[in-house]
């Protein structure tokens, strides 16, 4: 391959580093060899899916959340230096990659320092519209003046109703040049026979995932029902135990994961992003628990249930009887995944 494309996801949960393996892969199949560029747990995580690829280590965002929903705002507040600090390091660490190689394009997936005036730089993004409360204003202006710095957005979902984002993704005003993909998700659907009736998914920053585990495992070990646990806990080694009726996987990739997730009746998990486009590539009924205080995964989860879609509850408030009226949502069905990706890659041909 003698095209090369930086693709870096920031390492904000795993969503944004699973939703690129498919352009990961699209990129390959059209000759271009794809270097990943990332840190901490979705830079381990794309190095198992792509243990053969170069990879670049960039600087940590160490983006906390507080374990009180009250306290989100002011945790994103004290965690601001280090973004910034972050940002400014990506800047420099992107100068010396392009310094040393040749590279035709760069993807980010919301690492606002990864771009390059020389080589035609992509963002992707599903919030043009960033949810803060009564800062939505001053939070999204604040996005929109880094993603303006790029050449182009991407952002994952259909450009007309239905589609996935509603307002994150269709502001009413917008002067960002927007091309819409269509969802993204590394799954393939596939008819098999179920082996699980519940599924948990489990994902995003910490102290979060760890609340929501511990609640959950407390809830389903009173229940009869045969259950896999994803923890979404990227280690080393993959391990998997069985308790009653249980059985926990630290972590599962590529087709262990897909064929679980298409093998289970019922998705229980985050309402992030990405989670959302893989549920719906895959056309599963799901019940979603949004990160407290995070208010994208309150609008997803809440416009979700609204539409009679996916029902959904906040976290203190999950128990085992929410899953009774599962049969009066429709799932996650009726929405176009196909994308074009040769199209996509000519823009790297622009400059």
């Amino acid at each position: 391959m003698d095209k090369k494309v930086l693709v870096a996801p920031l390492n904000w949960g795993l969503g944004h580093a699973t939703r690129c393996i498919p352009i990961i892969n699209a990129l390959m199949h059209e000759g271009i060899e794809p270097v990943i560029a990332s840190d901490g747990a979705a830079l381990s995580l794309l190095k198992k899916e792509f243990p053969a690829l170069q990879t670049r280590e960039l600087p940590s965002y160490n983006v906390e959340y507080s374990a009180k929903r009250s306290n989100f705002k002011l945790k994103m507040l004290l965690n601001s230096p280090k973004i910034a600090h972050a940002i400014s390091a990506e800047k420099k660490a992107i100068k010396k990659f392009i310094e040393e190689e040749n590279f035709c394009g760069i993807i980010s997936d919301n690492r606002m320092g990864v771009r390059h005036k020389r080589v035609p730089s992509v963002f992707i993004t599903h919030q043009l519209t960033v949810l803060s409360g009564k800062t939505t204003s001053f939070s999204t202006k604040f996005h929109n003046k880094y993603i303006k710095k790029f050449d182009l957005c991407w952002v994952p979902d259909m450009a007309d109703d239905p589609n996935l984002s509603g307002e994150l993704g269709h502001p009413k005003k917008s002067s960002i040049p927007v091309t819409y993909l269509g969802p993204l998700s590394r799954f393939e659907y596939q008819v098999v026979p179920k082996k699980y009736d519940i599924m948990v998914l489990l994902s995003g920053p910490e102290p979060q995932r760890t609340l929501l585990e511990q609640k959950l495992f407390q809830e389903f070990e009173q229940s009869d029902k045969k259950i896999v646990f994803v923890r979404g806990v990227i280690e080393e080694t993959q391990k998997m135990y069985v308790k009653n009726n249980i059985t926990i996987h630290n972590y599962l990739i590529g087709s262990d994961l897909e064929n679980t997730i298409n093998s289970s009746n019922l998705i229980i998990s985050r309402s992030g992003y990405t989670t959302v486009m893989d549920l719906a590539k895959l056309k599963k009924k799901a019940f979603f628990i949004p990160t407290p205080g995070q208010f994208e995964q309150e609008y997803l989860a809440e416009r979700l249930t609204l539409n009679k879609l996916v029902p959904s509850c906040n976290q203190n408030d999950f128990t085992l009887k929410k899953l009774r009226d599962m049969n009066t949502y429709k799932g996650l069905r009726n929405f176009s995944t196909d994308i074009d990706y040769g199209e996509l890659f000519h823009f790297f041909h622009s400059k």
